[in-house]
């Protein structure tokens, strides 16, 4: 097993199971398996997300050209000072929006296809302080219900939910992750997205039945 998974990658299993090899790679299997469960719930998600970003954007710049040709005025520069520098918060997002749209197939690619093109990371800051002003004030606010605040019910969840499907993408552990608490930001997050996406996430995700058998 150790040639398998490295030496390493192992000791992180056997020291959670007391040097049980068995058990050491029962949970390894376990988290293979709660990784893939939240990889599933984690996709529903990131899609509703973008969509509800992507319809909120639109009808603040309904273009023409649609607000995924339109970076420069969507994503103007709004610069913050970084310690002695000032720094332009939205060169990241106007450069993720430009690599898309080349991905996608240039300026004649359909919106949706750029759309899908911008990674969870180009979503995710969206909902940072820096865009609080320029963002989420004018637009995407309005992809969630009255009274949703920015940064506890949006930008906290999101922020987590992002270092986890890192975690997930990258296989590593989930043995000391409160998936408890993450499962609850996907749940509310969903709620929020669209009630019905949040009575899916309850019916069909795998993670609470998963928890409850952990080895």
């Amino acid at each position: 097993m150790e040639t398998w998974l490295s030496a390493p990658r192992f000791a992180v299993y056997l020291a959670a199971a007391e040097s049980d090899r068995s058990r050491a790679l029962a949970l390894y299997e376990w988290n293979a398996q709660i990784s893939a469960a939240l990889l599933h719930d984690l996709a529903h998600v990131e899609v509703g997300l973008r969509n509800a970003y992507d319809r909120a954007l639109s009808a603040r710049w309904p273009g023409p050209p649609h607000w995924t040709l339109a970076g420069e005025r969507v994503f103007a520069p709004v610069y913050r000072t970084r310690g002695r520098r000032r720094v332009d918060v939205n060169e990241k997002p106007r450069d993720n929006l430009r690599h898309a749209v080349i991905n996608a197939g240039g300026p004649a690619a359909r919106p949706g296809k750029v759309v899908a093109e911008l990674m969870f990371g180009f979503w995710r800051y969206l909902s940072s302080a820096a865009h609080e002003k320029a963002l989420w004030v004018p637009a995407l606010h309005r992809a969630f219900p009255r009274g949703t605040d920015r940064a506890i019910h949006v930008d906290g969840p999101v922020g987590r939910l992002h270092t986890l499907r890192n975690r997930v993408a990258h296989h590593e552990p989930l043995l000391t992750t409160d998936i408890v608490g993450r499962f609850a930001d996907l749940v509310g997050l969903a709620d929020r997205l669209e009630p019905q996406l949040g009575q899916h996430l309850r019916v069909a995700s795998n993670v609470p039945g998963l928890l409850a058998i952990r080895p």
